[in-house]
């Protein structure tokens, strides 16, 4: 069974259409980015799927349940990650434990400090006085230690320097995940989770333009360097997108045949950056 079953989400603030038609489907297992630009509706589908947001329309379905009607039960066996820090300042790390033991079933305290002795983050720190970095971290550690079936991560690392945001996806793929629980994720730091996504979502104006395996897209779209002189037979191919770099006129193609354009130049598989811009413009 799929973890989420997504159809037709439509939700409207005022005449801004927020989500549009958007269909998203997560199955077990499996590590999903949700991509796009900002006033994608990238946060609105993910409040949606934590029952956080009402839908206008659509059909939705998150580990068996409707998220608007039963999201008491839902938050058991989900965790999530925002993308501001939503920890209580006035609390110590000690108290905040206590807190999230008497209230989520699902919460392993010894393994939340187990993660946190691995850190600079102490259990009698007040929360205000930790660093954006060990924020994150003790999030984090409360986070690893809940045994929940869906994680969602909404710009989880936004602020963090390049060491905290390595060591931060690090910890959800070594300690994490596992076979039967799924991530959804959204970033703007698209090139740092491209290894460890196995599915892609590309998100615009409320609804999908791209819903891909990441195994799929390597077989789909590729990429032909050839000679600025030559450019102006590739563009007869009628390519995806182009671009200029120092190694010369790049070009992104969707389902052309690879020994053919072998044939022209350098062909390599486009980075999930790369394919995101080309996409995008073409909308």
């Amino acid at each position: 069974m799929n973890l989420i079953n997504a159809t037709g989400l439509h939700k409207s603030f005022g005449d801004v259409a927020a989500l549009n038609g958007l269909d998203l489907c997560v199955e077990p297992g499996r590590i999903v980015g949700l991509i796009g630009p900002n006033g994608s509706g990238k946060t609105t589908a993910l409040k949606s799927i934590l029952g956080l947001s009402r839908l206008d329309s659509g059909e939705l379905d998150v580990l068996g349940m409707n998220p608007a009607a039963q999201r008491k039960a839902l938050m058991q066996r989900t965790a999530y990650i925002a993308d501001v820090g939503i920890l209580p300042r006035w609390m110590r790390v000690g108290q905040l434990l206590d807190f999230v033991a008497g209230v989520h079933p699902s919460f392993k305290r010894e393994v939340a400090e187990e993660n946190l002795a691995r850190t600079d983050v102490r259990v009698d720190k007040r929360i205000r006085g930790l660093s954006k970095g060990m924020n994150v971290q003790l999030h984090l550690a409360i986070v690893l230690a809940i045994e929940a079936d869906l994680l969602v991560l909404d710009e989880p690392t936004l602020g963090l320097d390049i060491i905290y945001r390595q060591q931060f996806y690090d910890s959800v793929l070594n300690d994490y995940f596992e076979a039967h629980r799924s991530i959804l994720i959204t970033t703007h730091e698209v090139r740092e989770i491209e290894h460890i996504l196995t599915d892609v979502v590309f998100i615009h104006k409320g609804r999908n333009v791209l819903n891909l395996s990441m195994d799929s897209l390597v077989a789909e779209f590729t990429k032909l360097t050839v000679p600025p002189s030559d450019a102006e037979a590739i563009r007869a191919l009628k390519p995806l997108a182009e671009k200029q770099s120092l190694q010369g006129t790049e070009f992104i193609f969707r389902g052309a045949d690879p020994q053919a354009l072998a044939e022209r130049g350098e062909l390599t598989t486009p980075n999930l950056p790369e394919l995101f811009i080309a996409v995008m413009g073409d909308h």
